[in-house]
């Protein structure tokens, strides 16, 4: 996995529950607002002029750490190697104020897609570049 992009968010209140953490479902919008700017600074944030685009197949978050408010995070992206019409990422969820810990970790699959077909399409080159070529220019 390569390191492709990092973003801060902060910790809003209406994140916690009833028992006073972050709600588990709430880590998974950390990874879909991480996901969203990282393909946004890719120039791809929703389906392009040939209406194809990313989509998610599965997500998957293990919990280390209970976040509570207030404080903010930060999101490391990571990009696994490029298949045909796919490829892993991996995130991890740090408090700003702790940098050193990791409170989640979590990923998920992302499947290039041709809406309008309803069916897997090729990674554009542009795209596999930028995350072959990652390691170095990450955010």
């Amino acid at each position: 996995m390569k390191h492709v992009f990092t973003c801060t968010m902060p910790i809003r209140w209406g994140d916690m529950d009833a028992a006073g953490h972050v709600n588990n479902t709430v880590y998974f919008q950390y990874l879909e607002q991480a996901r969203i700017q990282w393909f946004a600074s890719l120039g791809c944030a929703g389906r392009d002029a040939t209406n194809h685009g990313p989509v998610i197949i599965n997500a998957h978050m293990t919990f280390l750490k209970q976040l509570r408010y207030p404080g903010d995070i930060e999101c490391r992206l990571y990009a696994g190697e490029v298949g045909r019409t796919s490829f892993e990422t991996r995130m991890e969820i740090r408090r700003t104020d702790l940098p050193d810990v990791v409170w989640a970790e979590g990923g998920a699959k992302v499947v290039w897609c041709d809406y309008t077909a309803e069916k897997s399409a090729p990674v554009p080159a542009a795209i596999r570049a930028r995350i072959e070529g990652a390691a170095e220019g990450a955010q």
